[in-house]
């Protein structure tokens, strides 16, 4: 239990990052860039710890921001679309 709520805490942190590192207006506001932060640093991570053995810690954090910022985009890219009406 306390490692899911560690990577919540951590996905939020990665969500603000990732937020910091593509400024501009998300259509979900705060919420969802956290959100998308906690998916992005479960995807990210997960697919940096495979490819980079070596520096776990590290390869984890740079993989969820990168992974976080992925997701970001595609989100406004979907969402954004919608409200052209």
């Amino acid at each position: 239990m306390t490692s899911f709520i560690g990577w919540i805490i951590f996905g939020a942190i990665v969500g603000i990052i990732a937020k910091f590192l593509m400024p501009g207006r998300d259509p979900g506001g705060w919420i969802v860039t956290i959100l998308l932060g906690i998916a992005g640093s479960f995807v990210g991570g997960f697919l940096a710890q495979q490819l980079m053995g070596s520096d776990k810690q590290a390869a984890g954090w740079i993989g969820s921001i990168i992974g976080a910022m992925v997701l970001l985009f595609i989100y406004r890219l979907v969402v954004g679309r919608k409200r052209v009406a």
